[in-house]
């Protein structure tokens, strides 16, 4: 990594209050009366009442707009298995995000320990403080077993976003990609490299939205995963198919789109000669990508390239997903975050990209966006997010039968996500003074809002 970046970080990261977040009361506590009604003896009326109905707890404590942010530090981006503690800086980013961006609270939960059942053990104990569980940065295959269980057992949505949060931002980046090169996801062949908690629930999500179990080809460290091959789990069997490739070179001749999930520098210029016409070229490994950049667009000028970074076109980055999901899911008291609501996600954030960029990122980011080449999908604070994004989630959760909470007007709805979080200041260091001097969700002035 650049050394001016690392310093440059650690300067953000120590300078003023140590870390990226911080709890503020919401309520006045200005006089002796404020402190006796949230405290003793006032605090024990709310506390009679939750307890003849649990479900008043979203009425009368933050439980409905927070979120754990749970890790056990066991797969960390870029870096691996750090541990629980070395995990914590992502982990506060990531509460950082949710706040800024859908305007929810998380608290970051760094849990020492991997051995699977009792991690579901240890956030099944802790979850009745929560609305929503966010798993992030845990290793496979334990992260899909920790995340059914979990699922199983709460009655309020678990979310592995490095499973699902990925999957769903690739699979509406490939939606587009297919639309500006004319070609049919159920059509194209894609080759997946990178067989861990993003690879295998992205090919999960690309058969969801139309692409074929028999044209998805997936690789790993060994190679080729093929039904020849006789050390895979049972989540690689799962994609396991009869193919005379074994290589990834070998795999990517006549592909349409690649999807790397997996290291840098793996992918060479060679292979990518070998693809087929308007190739879609998705190198997301992080900080480096498993192809570089500007050589991918030397060798295959006409592919469509994205990568995780944010200084080359189309990054594609899980912030434009899981605030939404859960603001959604929140919003609605759902059960679950399930494929349906995924895939509204999908498809809302796809949709923002092919309409008129917002003119304040235009002017955050100091240049024009048309959807196009180099332009798949809308940039991270596009206000669209979380009114369409949220918006669709929720009506999701509502058709599907997981919501315990109906919106009456999502006129009404899109009123109070807008105020929500104050889109013109979103890269000023205003956002904080801001936030610090608003009340309930950024200041609603609908009354008649109870979200």
């Amino acid at each position: 990594m650049d050394k001016n970046l690392d310093r440059r970080a650690l300067e953000y990261h120590s300078d003023g209050r140590a870390g990226k977040t911080g709890i503020s009361p919401t309520k006045p506590f200005g006089t002796v009366e404020d402190l006796s009604l949230a405290y003793t003896p006032g605090v024990a009326a709310p506390v009679k009442e939750i307890n003849q109905d649990r479900w008043k707890a979203y009425r009368y404590t933050n439980k409905g707009n927070l979120v754990a942010v749970v890790t056990n530090g066991s797969a960390v981006l870029g870096v691996g298995n750090v541990g629980a503690l070395a995990a914590k800086p992502v982990m506060e980013g990531k509460a950082m995000l949710f706040k800024v961006l859908a305007d929810i609270d998380a608290f970051d939960i760094e849990l020492s320990d991997e051995e699977p059942d009792r991690l579901v053990a240890t956030i099944q104990a802790i979850a009745p403080t929560f609305g929503g569980i966010n798993l992030e940065d845990i290793k496979a295959p334990e992260c899909f077993y920790i995340e059914e269980r979990l699922k199983g057992l709460l009655d309020i949505p678990v979310l592995h976003d490095d499973q699902h949060g990925t999957a769903i931002v690739i699979a509406a980046a490939l939606t587009n990609a297919c639309h500006i090169t004319g070609k049919r996801i159920e059509d194209i062949r894609i080759v997946i490299c990178g067989a861990g908690a993003a690879g295998i629930s992205t090919a999960r999500m690309l058969k969801r939205i139309g692409a074929k179990r028999e044209n998805i080809i997936m690789v790993d460290s060994k190679g080729v995963i093929s039904t020849a091959r006789k050390d895979l789990n049972s989540l690689k069997t799962e994609f396991a198919i009869e193919t005379q490739c074994s290589t990834l070179s070998q795999a990517m001749i006549n592909a349409d789109a690649f999807i790397g999930v997996s290291k840098g520098n793996i992918l060479k210029s060679s292979d990518i000669e070998t693809m087929a016409d308007s190739p879609i070229i998705f190198a997301l490994a992080n900080p480096t990508p498993e192809i570089d950049y500007e050589r991918a667009l030397a060798t295959r000028p006409d592919a469509i390239i994205a990568t995780g970074r944010t200084d080359k076109p189309n990054q594609i980055n899980n912030s434009l997903v899981f605030p939404y999901l859960f603001r959604g899911a929140l919003d609605t008291y759902s059960t679950t975050i399930n494929e349906q609501m995924q895939i509204a996600a999908v498809n809302a954030i796809a949709l923002i990209a092919r309409e008129p960029a917002d003119i304040e990122i235009e002017k955050k980011y100091g240049k024009k966006f048309e959807f196009g080449r180099e332009y798949l999908l809308p940039k991270m604070g596009d206000k669209r997010l979380l009114t369409d994004v949220t918006m669709a989630v929720a009506q999701a959760a509502m058709d599907s039968g997981v919501a315990r909470r109906r919106i009456a007007s999502l006129n009404e709805y899109r009123c109070c996500l807008s105020s929500r979080v104050d889109n013109e200041n979103f890269f000023s260091s205003e956002r904080i003074r801001h936030h610090s001097k608003t009340r309930g969700h950024a200041g609603c002035e609908n009354r008649k809002c109870e979200l």
